[in-house]
């Protein structure tokens, strides 16, 4: 059997199959069978000098291959895939592309960290295809290394080469997730670079200041929720500005000739949500963990732990998710969840109904009702609750799919709407009926366990 996921460009598979036993299988079918009996058209039996079975040549089973029985068909579990499938996708692109490799932006997040830890896979693999005797990916590999004698000693090694990762820090990161940033580099071998961009925000924000002759301040210094998010958008947006530069000129600092791809990090809870910046981090060239959910990246995580040998991945695993946009304290720490008023397993949920069982408010509302209201102890009130605003700011951030890096599609729940969802991007926020048919419903349930009562 071939492999389900693999780097090389061709794969041969040998297989001899044996013609009667297709014909018996044919034979078995009775549908079949009885379609060709009612046929008005016959068709001409034409005898050909050869035959491609034995039973016609004599019997001569001289060169004949014997029959084997097919070996079970192995499947990957999800987490197998995710670092199969994401890995391959990358190597494939980056040889095609004729750029240099990759530059990620290294935020010490598990949602950076996976898309680090994909590049790693395909650095395995790429090296154990050339300890293999791939002549063509190890072609490939010194063409994009720019070296003819290149022979790749370790995945580590070979990450140093074309995986180019940035901590670009602010007043407002934490010392534990530049040290994860930097831990997560040096095991995996990519060329770290780790930058305070205070000088760069601090110009944005006096040029404001000066052409406005205001002065915006944070939420938590008695600003407003348009200067807080104003603030944190600042941010956000710079460091796609400063991954593309180092993407373009880090290799030329160390004698290397060509730029890199920009890889971006927003799991698919997030861009389903919009609980992201427009033009930040998530816009690059590509996305391999584009269509997974957070739910699943976890997995995926403690799984790349346990199998590529790498414990520092346990404190990705332990971290609270956070932007680390705001100045935090020992009173308030700014967290993903708290933000969007709602969990990264709920969203997962969420998208699944959304897409796949293609569900609307109403029929939404209904289905958690099922499943929420034993399995959670949740009752229909908060059920519409989380429903409601849930899809409040899928439609109000919906525009912001069009302009998604183009990612890896390894799930059904992608919201991706120029590639894979192909919905509108421009729904009314207030789902007049959907949302009032969900408060008949609460009504009538409220009526009901009043009436038991």
């Amino acid at each position: 059997m071939s492999e389900q996921f693999a780097i090389g460009e061709v794969e041969v598979v040998v297989a001899t199959v044996n013609l009667s036993a297709v014909r018996s299988f044919r034979a078995a079918n009775a549908s079949r069978s009885m379609q060709a009996a009612n046929r008005t058209l016959k068709y001409p039996r034409v005898q050909l000098a050869f035959s491609l079975s034995a039973e016609q040549a004599d019997f001569d089973y001289s060169s004949a291959v014997p029959t084997q029985p097919i070996d079970p068909v192995r499947l990957h579990t999800p987490a197998e895939e995710i670092n199969l499938g994401p890995a391959c996708w990358l190597w494939d692109y980056l040889r095609r592309s004729n750029q240099g490799g990759f530059f990620l932006p290294l935020s010490g997040g598990i949602d950076s960290c996976s898309t680090a830890v994909l590049v790693y896979s395909m650095c395995r693999l790429v090296v154990d295809a050339c300890r293999r005797g791939d002549a063509q990916t190890l072609a490939d590999v010194r063409r994009i290394v720019g070296d003819d004698a290149y022979e790749p000693g370790s995945a580590q090694e070979l990450a140093n080469h074309l995986l180019y990762t940035g901590y670009m820090g602010t007043q407002n990161s934490t010392a534990e997730t530049r040290d994860r940033a930097r831990r997560l580099a040096i095991d995996i071998g990519s060329y770290h670079v780790d930058l305070r961009m205070d000088t760069v925000v601090s110009a944005i924000v006096a040029l404001f200041a000066l052409v406005s002759g205001k002065q915006p301040q944070y939420a938590v210094h008695g600003g407003s929720s348009a200067e807080n998010l104003a603030l944190q958008n600042i941010q956000a947006r710079l460091r796609m500005l400063l991954a593309y530069l180092l993407a373009a000129l880090l290799p030329w600092t160390r004698g290397k000739q060509r730029s890199l791809l920009v890889l971006g990090s927003a799991n698919v809870d997030e861009s389903l949500r919009g609980y992201f910046t427009k033009y930040d981090c998530s816009s690059a060239d590509l996305n391999p963990i584009g269509s997974i959910s957070k739910s699943d990246l976890r997995k995926y995580i403690a799984y790349a732990r346990d199998h590529m040998e790498l414990p520092i991945l346990d404190a990705f695993l332990g971290a609270v998710p956070s932007a680390e946009l705001v100045p935090y304290s020992t009173d308030y720490m700014q967290t993903d969840e708290d933000e969007m008023g709602m969990t990264y397993d709920e969203l997962s949920e969420y998208g699944k109904l959304r897409k796949i069982e293609r569900c609307g408010p109403y029929s939404m509302f209904v289905q958690l009702l099922h499943l929420w209201k034993d399995k959670r102890g949740l009752s229909a009130d908060q059920i519409a609750a989380k429903v409601k605003r849930f899809f409040f700011y899928y439609s109000i951030n919906r525009h912001k799919m069009t302009t998604i890096t183009p990612s890896y599609h390894a799930e059904t729940y992608s919201p991706d709407d120029n590639r894979f969802d192909l919905r509108p991007f421009l729904y009314d926020s207030r789902w007049v009926l959907q949302f009032q048919r969900i408060d008949d419903a609460v009504e009538k349930i409220k009526d009901a366990n009043q009436d038991s009562q």
